[in-house]
C-alpha cells in the first residue's frame, strides 16, 4: 500500500499536497455561533481564491458530522479553485449537537466514521472523508469525549485515518494522548492536536511533542485568545528543542466576520500573508517549507485500508 491524502477529489500523493492550511472551515454551523454561519458556497469560494492567489495550495476542513460540513459543495470549490480540499467526519462536543440525537448516534458512531472515511459523507453520495474529528474539554474528558473518541480510534484502526483533537482553549492534551494513544492504541504520529498555543505550557508542548503527535497551532481569527502575540514564542521554543518537524499551521476561520474576502478578516490568507513572512525571518525559509508543506503531508498522509 502507498501513503496517500485522502481528499474530496480523491486520494493524493502527499508530494503533491503543496502548502496546506492545516486547520480552517470552509463550512460551519453551530448554535454556540448563532448568525455567524459559514455557510454561503460564493463566500467560501471567494475565501479560496485569496488563499489561492496568497500560494495556498492544500485546506484541511476540521468540520465534522452535524455542524453543517456542506461535503458535496467543497467538491466543486476545490475544482474551481485549484486547492486540494480534507473534509472531516467525526464529532465535535456535546454543545454543538441536540442530545436527543446524539443517543441515537452513539451506539454507531465507529461504524458511521469508517463509512464516511471509506464509502462517502452523505450515505456515500459526497466526498470521502480525510481524517476525523474530535474533542475534549477545558481541562478534561467527559463521557461525550470519551465515546467520541473510542469510536474515532475503532475507525482508525479500521482504516488508517489521521484524528484531529479540537483542545478546549488548548487544554488536556496529555489526557488525549494518555486516551487515544495509551489505552486505545492509536499511533501518536497519526494524532494532530489542535489548539495548543491557546494554552502555551511549553513543558505540555515539549512532552506532547516527544510522543510523536503533531501539534497544530491555529487561530488567527481568535483575537481573545493567545494566539498571534504569543505564536512565535511557541514555534520557536519548540524548534529550539528540536521538534519542528512536529508543528502545523492552521487559520480556524469560525466565524463569517473572520474572512478575508467577504468579512472583517484575517481570514486564511493571513496565514501566509502575515505569518509565513515572520516565521522565515525568525527560523529561516527551510523551517517555514516544512511546517506549511512537509509536515502536513506527513501528518494527513496514511496507508489507507480497506473495509468491507
Amino acid at each position: 500500500m502507498t501513503r496517500a491524502v485522502r481528499t474530496v477529489l480523491g486520494d493524493l500523493d502527499p508530494a503533491e499536497l503543496g502548502v496546506c492550511d492545516a486547520h480552517d472551515h470552509l463550512f460551519l454551523r453551530s448554535p454556540l455561533l448563532p448568525g455567524q454561519e459559514l455557510d454561503d458556497p460564493q463566500a467560501a469560494a471567494a475565501e479560496l481564491a485569496a488563499y489561492r492567489a496568497a500560494g495556498g495550495q492544500a485546506v484541511v476542513q476540521w468540520t465534522p458530522y452535524g455542524m453543517g460540513r456542506r461535503a458535496a459543495e467543497l467538491v466543486e470549490l476545490s475544482r474551481r479553485s485549484g486547492v486540494h480540499l480534507v473534509a472531516a467526519t467525526g464529532l465535535h462536543q456535546a454543545v454543538h449537537y441536540d442530545r436527543s440525537a446524539l443517543a441515537e448516534l452513539y451506539d454507531g458512531l465507529a461504524a458511521l466514521f469508517v463509512a464516511e472515511l471509506t464509502t462517502g459523507i452523505g450515505g456515500g453520495s459526497g466526498p470521502r472523508a480525510g481524517m476525523i474529528k474530535v474533542a475534549g474539554g477545558y481541562h478534561g474528558l467527559d463521557d461525550h469525549a470519551r465515546r467520541v473518541m473510542a469510536a474515532a480510534a475503532e475507525a482508525h484502526h479500521a482504516t488508517g485515518a489521521p484524528i484531529g483533537v479540537h483542545h478546549e482553549l488548548g487544554t488536556g492534551a496529555l489526557d488525549v494522548l494518555e486516551l487515544l494513544c495509551g489505552r486505545l492504541g492509536v499511533p501518536p504520529q497519526r494524532v494532530v492536536l489542535g489548539h495548543l498555543n491557546r494554552f502555551p505550557d511549553l513543558r505540555v508542548h515539549r512532552e506532547a511533542a516527544e510522543a510523536g503527535a503533531y501539534l497544530a497551532f491555529d487561530g488567527p481569527s481568535r483575537a481573545n485568545h493567545a494566539t498571534d502575540w504569543r505564536l512565535l514564542d511557541g514555534i520557536v521554543a519548540l524548534v529550539e528543542s528540536g521538534h519542528g518537524d512536529r508543528l502545523l499551521l492552521g487559520g480556524d476561520t469560525t466565524t463569517a466576520a473572520a474572512r478575508s474576502a467577504t468579512g472583517g478578516g484575517p481570514g486564511m490568507p493571513y496565514l501566509l500573508d502575515g505569518l509565513r513572512p515572520r516565521l522565515v525571518r525568525e527560523l529561516g525559509a527551510d523551517q517555514a517549507d516544512l511546517i506549511f508543506r512537509t509536515n502536513p503531508a506527513r501528518a494527513f498522509a496514511t496507508q489507507w485500508r480497506a473495509c468491507a
